[in-house]
């Protein structure tokens, strides 16, 4: 006996399965920026945060990534403290996001601020800054461990110069010295910009600059690479002298020294109290900008490492790299108490 069908049920049915059939996803899509955004640099107008964030800026506006206008403002009182404050202290703003380095993770550590870690989530991490040992050019030393060699017969002969003071460039100078047993003594100025002036100019002994901070002396032939801080040399060979590339540079650990790798991260954060469709949303826009070609030739002209990375994959990368970083705070005694 066949049961009549009721045309109702049938309908409710269709419906439900339907709705069954439509993409997980689709409610994360739905939300969008509805007034301007505001892109926060920690830092100074010029500088490579600064720089960072408008190019980033330029591509959203260049491809439409984003429907809204976006406003950067420089916020870089305490250390870049006041940037980190500002979106942190905006609890739940979408509205707002910081572009930083590990400066924000790390500041907590050996600064009295006025904001905990804890109240930013980082939401793509979209390259490391390599870090190199630069000495003049017509030094005697080819490799670290013979300058660090002649470091500790003379201390007092040489010194290390680096962009402000407990920032990457000092600690990577402790970390030198906690690892090879020296004494470098540590100059600080206020930015690599400067840095790379005193070295081609024989004031100081070293730095540690990235790559784009000393490329033009480097092509002028005032300065020389003697090993880069990372597991694997850079990937870039083209020709910046007229001999070498980034390639020819020996990893510090090949050349005797045991730091196998010391980067910067250039992470964009947002307050941690941000739901999850609207870090989904910017999550994505900053995937989009990694793939334009304008970012690709960023990353060649200032051999950057490309590495990209989101949610559990730069949490993890922030959780390894402070417990690093902590340990040269330590030796140092910087950590606050």
């Amino acid at each position: 006996m066949n049961t009549p069908r009721n045309p109702t049920i049938h309908a409710i049915a269709a419906a439900v399965a339907a709705a069954l059939l439509l993409p997980a996803a689709a409610s994360a899509a739905d939300w969008k920026p509805t007034k301007p955004v505001e892109f926060v640099v920690p830092s100074g107008a010029g500088g490579g945060t600064d720089q960072f964030a408008r190019l980033v800026q330029s591509i959203i506006v260049k491809h439409k990534l984003m429907d809204q206008s976006i406003i950067v403002t420089n916020k870089s009182g305490g250390a870049g403290a006041e940037g980190f404050l500002d979106v942190a202290a905006a609890a739940g703003d979408p509205h707002k996001v910081v572009f930083g380095t590990n400066n924000a993770y790390l500041l907590p550590l050996v600064l009295k601020v006025p904001y905990q870690y804890s109240q930013l989530k980082p939401v793509a991490m979209m390259a490391l800054d390599e870090f190199l040992i630069w000495v003049p050019a017509d030094s005697p030393f080819d490799t670290p461990t013979a300058y660090l060699d002649a470091v500790k017969a003379d201390p007092a002969k040489y010194i290390m110069g680096g962009s402000q003071s407990k920032d990457t460039d000092q600690t990577l100078n402790e970390l030198i010295n906690k690892t090879y047993g020296s004494k470098l003594a540590y100059v600080p100025f206020k930015s690599g910009g400067e840095a790379a002036t005193q070295l081609a100019g024989k004031h100081i002994s070293s730095n540690v600059n990235n790559p784009n901070e000393n490329i033009s002396q480097w092509r002028a032939g005032q300065v020389k690479a003697l090993c880069v801080f990372a597991k694997e040399r850079m990937k870039y060979k083209d020709k910046v002298t007229t001999t070498l590339s980034w390639n020819d540079i020996p990893t510090c650990k090949e050349k005797g020294l045991a730091i196998d790798q010391y980067q910067m991260p250039r992470v964009i954060y947002m307050s941690s109290a941000v739901k999850p469709d609207q870090v989904a949303f910017y999550t994505e826009v900053f995937r989009k900008v990694s793939q334009t070609p304008e970012w690709q030739d960023f990353l060649t002209k200032n051999a950057l490492n490309g590495t990209f990375g989101t949610g559990e994959t730069v949490a993890k990368f922030i959780a390894e790299d402070t417990e690093r970083q902590k340990a040269i705070f330590a030796y140092a005694g910087w950590l606050l108490k």
